[in-house]
C-alpha cells in the first residue's frame, strides 16, 4: 500500500501551514509530523537536492512516492523561506551603487519550480495571507514585500510570537507605505527643511565642517514621525545619542534650538558665560518640550558628545534608564531611546557591542532602543568593503536577535514606513531594532574635504543624482498632490526665515549656551574649588545609625542561609554593637542606609559588585535553597529611597558609559562604578579623557558619578596592583573632579555622604584597598561615623612633635606598610601623615601640619607606586614645596609592578627602609 497516499486525500494547505511551521520552528511540530518532514527532506537530499534548492521531481521513498503536486506546494513554502531569510540580498536599497552579487538567487528554477507553474494555483498563498492564489501572484507579493525599498532581516529571532508579528505586519499593505495627504505634505516639509537648511549652511559658510545630512535627508522626516507617533503611544520623553553627521540639521529641525543661536556658534564668538570653554558645535547638547500634531507634550534630548563616535550611545542608555527610574518607577515604555550611529562606527567600534549586550539585563535595559544608521556606505575616505568583514554593517544586531531593516534612503515613504514599524516593534516587544538607512555622503567627511581622490566613480554617480526631497516631490505631483509652486513656496518660507535669524545672530557679540537637561538639575550650582574645599556636614544621628546597623545585621526569620553568610552578618553586629570596630564594609553599608534615609536613592554595578571582588560587601544575600536575592537595606526603618545594586557584564568601556549617563540624569542618586580591580579602568579611558573629566567645562554638565578603583601593591602582579592614579590626576585640572585614596572606614562613610550633601555635583574617584578591608588597624568608631567628618589629611596622633625629624606624607595602603616597620623598629623621630584627597589638593592643612612641625628637617613624599606613576608628579604640578622634599618610591618603570613575588618584596622593602633613611638615596 502506498505510504504516502493519505497525502491525496487532505487539503494541501494543511500540510502547507504544517510545513512552513516545521521550516522555521521545527521543535513545534507533532514529533510524527516532523519525522515525516525530516523524511521529506533527506530524501531531497539523497536526489542530490539540498535543503535549499529543491528538485521538480517528487521525491522517492522505499515504499511509496509523494504526488507531484503536494511536492510543488513544499517548493513554493520553500521559496516563501528563501524570501524571508534573503530577501533582502536583493532589495533596491542602494541610491548610488549596483548591489553586490548573491548566490544562489531567488529564481524559481532554484526551488524546483518552472515558468509553468506561475498560473498554478498553490494554497501556500494562505501563509502570506493572500489566500490560495497563482505563484505569479505569490512571487509579486514577496517582491513588494521583501525586495523592494525595504529589505528585512528576522528569521532568526527564535520568538515565534515576535516572528509571527512581523511576518502579519509585512503582509499589511505588502509592506508598502500607504499614507494620507497630509502625512505625504508633512514629510515633504521635512525633507525640504532638511535640504534647504544644508544648501542654506553651505552658500553662508564656505567651506566650514558641518557634517553635512545631504544624501541621508530622509532621515528628517522619519525621526519627525517617530516622536509624533511615540507622542500617541504615551512616550513621555525622547532621548537621542548621534554623532556628527547631520547633527546640526537634527538640532534645528528636529529639536528646534534657536537657528540664530547655530550661526553665533558658525561666526565663531564668544560665550557668554566666564566659567565654561564650550565645544565644537556639532558636538553640543539641547533639551527642549515639543508639541505634537496630535496635543501631546513630549520631552526630547539629544546628549552632547565627543568625537568618540559610538560612546555617546552607553551614555544614552544610562540617561534613558535614570528617568525611567526616577520619573515613571520603571516603567519603560515611557522613555524611548534613539541611538544614531554612523556605518563604519558601528561596525568598527567595539562599545556598540557592549551596548548591545546590555540591552536586556536587569541592571542596564531600557526597553529596547531604535538604532538608525546613517549609512554613507564609506567612512573618511574608507570604502565599506575595507570597513567590515559581516555583510551590512548592522550585523551586531543579530547578537540579542534584533530584528534589522535595510531602507533606501531615496524612498521617504519608505523610510518614514519603516521607522514606524520599528516603533510599533519596540512598544509592543521592549527589544532592540536596527534600522539601515542607506544613503551616501554628498560631499567629503567634512566639507572641507575632496572625496574624489579615494572614491571617483562613486562621486561621479553622486554628483548627477538627485537630492531626496526632489526625488519626493517629482513624486507628490504626479500623485497630483502638488504642483512646482507649492515646493518653491516651501523653500522660500523656510529660507527665509534662516536669513532672518542670521540677521538677528549677527546683531550680537557673544553666543550663549543652553545646559543640556537644565530642568534635571534646579538647585544645583557649577561650583569653582574654593567651594570643593568647604566643610560639608556628613554627621548622622546616632539612633538614626543604630537603625541601619541593626537592618544590615539581621537576616529575615524562615529562610536558609549559608552558614558563612550568617557569620558574616553576624560578624556585622558584634563589630558595630558590641566592639565598636567597624570596618570597610560597614561604612559602605551605613553610608548607604544613612543616604537611603534621608530621601537619596543608591545605584551600585560593576563587575561582581553584589558580592565584592573580595568579598567583603555583601550587599545581596542569597537564600541558599531558592536563590532568593535580599538587600537588608531594603529593611530599614524610616527608609525613603531606593537601594539598586547590580553585578555588570565584563565590561568598562559601556558599562561605565551607562552609569555616567546615570548620574548625569539622577542628582539624587548615590552613583557608583566599581571596577573588579583599579587596573581594569583602563578599559574606560575614553570615558574618563571625554566625559568625566571635561563635561563640565565642555557641556557644562555637572555629574556625581562615583568610581571605586582598588588599589594597592600586594604582589599580585603588574595587572592588579595600581588604579593608574596618575592618569586621573593628570586630568586634574581646577575644578573638575575629587579624587581620593582612603585609608580609614570613618573617612569612606564621609567621603560618600559628601557626595550628596553638597549641593554640587562633581565625579568622586576613590583608590580603594584590598588588603585593607579585613586589616586589624583598618577599624573606625560609631562616634567616628556619626558626628565626625570627611578628613582630607589626617594627622599623626601617635607622633611626639618635639621628637621628629623625617615628616612622611603618604596616602592610602602605604600608610600601613610604613606604619608596621615604625612600630617594629619602633622609630618615634617620624611622623607618617596621611593625605587623603589628591585633588583638590589640601594645600592649607597639608601646610599647617609642616608649620607644626617645625623641627623637622626631612619631608618626605613616600609612594608604593613607581616614580613616574602614582601621586608624585601630580604634586609637582599643583604643590609647589613638594620640590623641596624628598621623594622615596620606586624607580622609573614601564609597568607598575613586578610579576616575581620575591622581586616585588625586595623593592618594596626598599622603599619602605629608605624612607626611615635618609641614606638610602636609591630608588627601589
Amino acid at each position: 500500500m502506498d505510504r504516502f497516499s493519505f497525502l491525496n486525500a487532505a487539503h494541501t494547505a494543511y500540510f502547507a501551514e504544517l510545513y512552513d511551521q516545521y521550516l522555521q520552528y521545527p521543535d513545534s511540530v507533532e514529533p510524527s509530523w516532523r519525522a515525516f518532514f525530516q523524511g521529506l527532506d533527506f530524501g531531497m537530499q539523497q536526489n542530490g537536492i539540498s535543503n535549499e534548492v529543491l528538485s521538480e521531481a517528487p521525491v522517492n521513498f522505499a515504499e511509496g512516492e509523494i504526488p507531484k503536486h503536494v511536492v510543488k506546494e513544499f517548493q513554493v513554502i520553500r521559496l516563501i523561506d528563501g524570501y524571508r531569510t534573503r530577501g533582502h540580498l536583493f532589495t533596491k536599497t542602494n541610491p548610488v551603487r549596483d548591489r553586490r552579487q548573491y548566490r544562489p538567487t531567488l529564481d524559481i528554477e532554484n526551488f524546483g519550480l518552472e515558468t509553468a507553474d506561475l498560473e498554478t494555483i498553490f494554497n501556500a498563498g494562505d501563509i502570506l495571507g493572500i489566500g490560495p492564489t497563482s505563484l505569479k501572484e505569490i512571487i509579486q507579493h514577496l517582491e513588494k514585500v521583501y525586495c523592494e525599498s525595504i529589505g528585512i532581516e528576522y528569521m532568526y529571532i527564535r520568538k515565534p510570537e515576535e516572528i509571527e508579528w512581523i511576518q502579519n505586519k509585512l503582509n499589511v499593505n505588502d509592506n508598502q507605505p500607504n499614507f494620507d495627504e497630509a502625512r505625504k505634505k508633512q514629510i515633504l516639509k521635512k525633507l525640504n527643511d532638511a535640504v534647504s537648511f544644508e544648501s542654506f549652511l553651505h552658500t553662508k559658510y564656505v567651506g566650514q565642517k558641518r557634517f553635512s545630512l545631504e544624501g541621508n535627508e530622509s532621515f528628517i522626516p522619519a525621526v519627525d514621525a517617530l516622536i509624533e507617533k511615540a507622542a500617541e503611544f504615551g512616550v513621555k520623553e525622547f532621548v537621542m545619542g548621534m554623532a556628527h553627521r547631520g547633527r546640526l540639521n537634527t538640532l534645528i529641525n528636529i529639536f528646534g534650538k534657536s537657528a540664530k543661536d547655530l550661526f553665533s556658534e558658525f561666526d565663531g564668538k564668544d560665550y557668554e558665560q566666564d566659567i565654561f570653554d564650550g565645544d565644537v558645535k556639532y558636538h553640543l547638547g539641547w533639551t527642549s518640550c515639543r508639541s505634537t500634531n496630535s496635543g501631546h507634550e513630549i520631552n526630547i534630548n539629544i546628549a552632547p558628545n565627543p568625537s568618540h563616535l559610538e560612546t555617546v550611545g552607553a551614555v544614552v542608555e544610562g540617561i534613558t534608564r535614570a528617568k525611567q527610574d526616577r520619573r515613571y518607577d520603571g516603567d519603560n515604555s515611557k522613555v524611548l531611546p534613539i541611538v544614531v550611529h554612523g556605518d563604519a562606527a558601528i561596525a568598527g567600534q567595539g562599545i556598540v557591542y557592549e551596548i548591545v549586550q546590555m540591552a536586556q539585563l536587569e541592571g542596564y535595559e531600557t526597553g529596547g532602543t531604535i538604532h538608525m544608521v546613517i549609512n554613507n556606505q564609506i567612512g573618511f575616505t574608507t570604502n565599506y568593503l575595507d570597513a567590515r568583514s559581516s555583510t551590512y554593517c548592522t550585523d551586531v544586531g543579530k547578537v540579542t536577535l534584533s530584528p534589522i531593516l535595510h531602507v533606501n534612503a531615496d524612498d521617504a515613504e519608505a523610510v518614514v514606513h519603516a521607522i514606524l514599524f520599528a516603533l510599533d516593534f519596540r512598544m509592543k516587544f521592549k527589544r532592540d531594532v536596527f534600522i539601515d538607512l542607506l544613503g551616501y555622503r554628498k560631499y567629503g567627511h567634512n566639507e572641507g574635504d575632496e572625496p574624489r581622490f579615494t572614491q571617483p566613480k562613486l562621486y561621479k554617480a553622486i554628483a548627477k543624482h538627485e537630492n531626496a526631497r526632489d526625488i519626493y516631490a517629482d513624486k507628490l505631483k504626479k500623485e497630483g498632490l502638488i504642483d512646482d509652486k507649492y515646493l518653491e513656496k516651501l523653500e522660500e518660507e523656510y529660507k527665509a526665515s534662516l536669513e532672518e535669524k542670521l540677521e538677528d545672530s549677527r546683531k550680537e557679540k557673544t553666543t550663549h549656551i543652553t545646559p543640556f537637561m537644565e530642568d534635571e538639575w534646579q538647585g544645583y550650582h557649577n561650583v569653582q574649588e574654593d567651594e570643593m574645599m568647604k566643610k560639608v556636614d556628613t554627621t548622622f544621628p546616632m539612633e538614626k545609625l543604630d537603625k541601619v546597623a541593626e537592618a544590615i545585621s539581621h537576616l529575615p526569620e524562615g529562610k536558609k542561609f549559608m552558614r558563612k553568610i550568617q557569620k558574616i552578618i553576624n560578624g556585622r553586629k558584634q563589630m558595630y554593637f558590641d566592639d565598636d570596630k567597624l570596618d570597610w564594609s560597614m561604612a559602605e553599608h551605613l553610608a548607604y542606609g544613612s543616604l537611603l534615609t534621608e530621601g537619596y536613592n543608591v545605584r551600585m554595578s560593576g563587575q561582581d559588585c553584589e558580592r565584592g571582588t573580595f568579598s567583603h560587601r555583601h550587599a545581596i544575600v542569597k537564600v541558599e535553597d531558592s536563590e532568593e536575592e535580599i538587600i537588608l537595606h531594603n529593611n530599614i526603618e524610616g527608609r525613603e529611597g531606593d537601594i539598586f545594586i547590580y553585578n555588570s557584564p565584563l565590561s568598562e568601556y559601556g558599562v561605565v558609559g551607562f552609569d555616567y549617563g546615570y548620574a548625569m540624569t539622577s542628582p539624587t542618586t548615590l552613583t557608583i562604578w566599581e571596577a573588579q580591580f583599579g587596573d581594569f579602568v583602563n578599559g574606560a579611558q575614553i570615558l574618563i579623557d571625554q566625559y568625566i573629566s571635561a563635561a563640565e567645562d565642555k557641556w557644562k554638565l555637572q555629574n556625581g558619578l562615583v568610581m571605586l578603583l582598588p588599589h594597592g601593591y600586594e604582589g599580585q602582579g603588574a595587572e592588579h596592583s595600581s588604579g593608574r592614579m596618575e592618569r586621573f590626576l593628570q586630568l586634574c585640572a581646577k575644578d573638575n573632579m575629587y579624587v581620593a585614596d582612603i585609608s580609614t572606614p570613618a573617612n569612606m562613610f564621609h567621603i560618600l555622604r559628601r557626595q550628596m550633601k553638597a549641593d554640587f555635583r562633581k565625579p568622586l574617584i576613590i583608590f580603594t584597598p584590598k588588603s585593607l578591608l579585613r586589616h586589624p588597624k583598618v577599624i573606625s568608631t560609631k562616634e567616628e561615623f556619626a558626628n565626625g567628618s570627611f578628613q582630607a589629611v589626617i594627622d599623626d596622633k601617635e607622633a611626639k612633635v618635639e621628637k621628629v625629624k623625617s615628616l612622611v606624607f603618604c596616602t592610602g595602603k602605604f600608610y600601613y606598610d610604613l606604619l608596621k616597620h615604625q612600630e617594629e623598629t619602633e622609630r618615634d623621630d617620624i611622623a607618617l601623615v596621611r593625605v587623603e584627597q589628591l585633588f583638590p589638593i589640601p594645600t592649607s592643612e597639608i601646610l599647617e601640619i609642616i608649620k607644626k612641625y617645625d623641627q623637622a628637617d626631612d619631608v618626605v613624599w613616600a609612594q608604593e607606586e613607581p616614580r613616574n606613576m602614582g601621586a608624585y608628579s601630580h604634586l609637582l604640578l599643583h604643590f609647589e614645596e613638594t620640590r623641596k622634599w624628598r621623594v622615596c618610591s620606586r624607580k622609573f618603570y614601564g609597568s607598575p609592578a613586578a610579576g616575581s613575588a620575591v622581586r616585588f618584596k625586595k623593592r618594596h622593602e626598599r622603599v619602605i627602609e629608605s624612607v626611615f633613611d635618609r641614606n638610602i638615596n636609591e630608588e627601589a
